[in-house]
């Protein structure tokens, strides 16, 4: 199959780590946004211009739209060893089906920047890039995040949040000082410490995202409260349930609803 619904992403060979992971998630009933994977093989197709590959992946916004995330799911990315995050694009709020094309072939050439290149010899990896692409509905967060079930400079066994108003991109990219907070395992919090949260990534209504500047009175105020806390401390423990191991989770809250938008494991601890 060239293009499955995410909970029938089964094999990372075909449909790379990312994809793999959120189907799993999926089917273990964490609130994952729906969406598709696309293979090596579709994706590859599309790069190409092939008709046929590009007339599949048109249908796919109105399936999961009006708006979507389209995010690089290469085979080996997201793995025990070796994260790749930062290293393949992300395209958000893809409105439109030529949009939505392109985005694929703009994630396919991502993975043979030089950058891209680099890392993955950094890696060990000297073979042919295989670019699989997971396109899904885009959550228009109030706040986002990312999360660590463990200290990842200490290794202390203690949950590690970051978070920050809009899109989570905005800590992903370095945009802001989020705020930081951390939890016991047995779920005290131990700290809360705002962050110099000056900017926010938001998706625009035409498509696209843009950063705008946070009100002054929410700059330095917290964006998750005591519940937003729980939910997160009882998302990593069902995660470290099912998947074992540390976890690295990128997360966001629309209202009191929390959605898990990546999963991997925690790669390198200090």
């Amino acid at each position: 199959m060239s293009v499955v619904a995410l909970q029938e992403a089964l094999s990372e060979e075909e449909f790379g780590g990312k994809a793999v992971q959120l189907g799993a998630a999926l089917r273990a009933q964490l609130t994952v946004p729906p969406g598709f994977a696309l293979s090596v093989r579709q994706v590859n197709e599309i790069a190409a211009g092939q008709p046929e590959a590009v007339a599949r992946v048109r249908g796919l916004l109105e399936q999961v739209g009006p708006s979507v995330a389209v995010r690089s799911s290469a085979v080996g990315e997201d793995s025990a060893n070796a994260s790749f995050a930062g290293q393949h694009l992300t395209a958000l709020a893809v409105r439109t089906q030529e949009g939505l094309v392109e985005a694929v072939k703009q994630v396919w050439a991502s993975g043979r920047t030089e950058a891209a290149l680099g890392y993955r010899r950094k890696m060990g990896r000297v073979d042919e890039p295989r670019v699989a692409v997971v396109v899904q509905r885009l959550v228009a967060a109030e706040c986002a995040g990312v999360l660590f079930s463990c200290d990842p400079l200490t290794g202390a066994d203690e949950r590690v949040i970051e978070a920050t108003w809009g899109l989570g991109e905005a800590v992903v990219a370095g945009l802001v000082t989020p705020d930081r907070y951390r939890i016991s395992r047995e779920g005290h919090i131990l700290e809360r410490s705002a962050g110099d949260k000056d900017v926010a990534i938001l998706p625009l209504p035409e498509g696209g995202t843009k950063e705008v500047a946070v009100e002054p009175e929410r700059v330095h105020a917290l964006c998750l409260d005591d519940a937003r806390l729980r939910a997160l401390h009882a998302l990593a423990t069902r995660c470290e349930a099912h998947f074992g191991g540390r976890q690295d989770l990128e997360f966001a809250f629309v209202g009191e609803d929390l959605y898990l938008l990546q999963r991997r494991a925690v790669t390198r601890v200090g």
